[in-house]
């Protein structure tokens, strides 16, 4: 499935910035105890997963996921794909290697869809078809609530983030109730909310440790380095959650900017332990965008790619 709605960036104003920027790490974190978890896909403390959502031009899946084994060495760790509301789950994707893990972003309705009760029998049928896959799958349900781009968000919901909250915890408990129990959790707000307004902080739409196996979150780079994305996210939930880089991305500034940006990446997420994936934005079929996402947009940008897939700490 192609992702159908636009992201949380700005590629218009992203594009008509210029020059080229020299990315630091910040300095490492001390995370006061490391979180355990990650439901039936395990976070393992200085094994992160490296993974993406893979969708070029002209390319089928098998044979986008096929190129990306050749030019890496190895497959996806993490196997991205996105569904509709309404579209049926897969039991089952021939194109997904053994050795990786499906990660299912799935689209919602507005709250009271749900919160009325009256999607009950969807969800079931949806915690059917995961479960019959019989293998750990990530399950990424309304992401980017914090946005005010999507249904499920909190904007289109008359600002009421309490919604999302009860939204999530039925989901969940419906699956148990299917015995949907090879699934986790991963709950994933955007870096950045819009309206950046306090009722409308990612905090606010937290549906309760018990609730969540990974927390996740999303950020696209214009000028910022990862520490400027990802390092408040970390800091405020590293010591209960494992944390996963549920979509990432840069914008190609020209030069040297993309290959040092994904360095700049890698340096970082080797000095957060308590991050578990990171799971990039790897297409160039995105609807309205001609920004160059894709891993292999440059020579340069994939050596950068495959330093980071080749380093030890990413063979999670």
């Amino acid at each position: 499935m192609r992702r159908r709605a636009l992201l949380g960036v700005s590629v218009a104003g992203a594009l008509a910035l210029a020059g080229c920027r020299t990315y630091r790490s910040s300095a490492p974190v001390a995370t006061p105890a490391l979180p355990s978890g990650g439901g039936p896909v395990p976070f393992t403390p200085g094994k992160i997963k490296l993974g993406a959502y893979v969708d070029l031009k002209g390319l089928s899946e098998t044979d986008a996921l096929g190129l990306r084994r050749r030019q890496l060495g190895r497959a996806e760790r993490i196997v991205h794909r996105y569904y509709s509301w309404t579209d049926r789950l897969p039991t089952t994707l021939s194109y997904v290697p053994p050795d990786s893990t499906l990660m299912v972003s799935w689209r919602g309705p507005h709250y009271s869809v749900i919160n009325g009760g009256s999607a009950d029998q969807l969800v079931a049928a949806a915690a059917r078809q995961l479960k019959a896959r019989a293998q750990p799958t990530l399950l990424r349900w309304g992401w980017d609530m914090n946005r005010d781009f999507y249904a499920w968000g909190g904007p289109a919901n008359q600002n009421d983030t309490s919604g999302y909250v009860r939204a999530w915890r039925r989901l969940r408990e419906i699956f148990a109730k299917e015995g949907a129990d090879n699934v986790s959790w991963v709950w994933s707000p955007n870096w950045n909310s819009h309206p950046d307004l306090a009722w409308n902080t990612a905090a606010h739409y937290y549906p309760g440790d018990e609730y969540v196996d990974w927390a996740g979150v999303s950020g696209y780079a214009e000028d910022q380095a990862p520490g400027d994305l990802f390092e408040n996210f970390y800091d405020t939930y590293a010591s209960t959650k494992p944390i996963m880089l549920t979509e990432v991305a840069v914008v190609d500034r020209g030069g040297a900017s993309k290959p040092q940006w994904i360095s700049s990446l890698r340096d970082w997420v080797k000095q957060r332990p308590a991050v578990g994936a990171v799971v990039w934005f790897d297409t160039d079929t995105h609807p309205g965008s001609t920004e160059k996402w894709r891993v292999d947009s440059t020579p340069a940008s994939l050596a950068a790619y495959r330093a980071m897939s080749d380093d030890p700490a990413f063979r999670g």
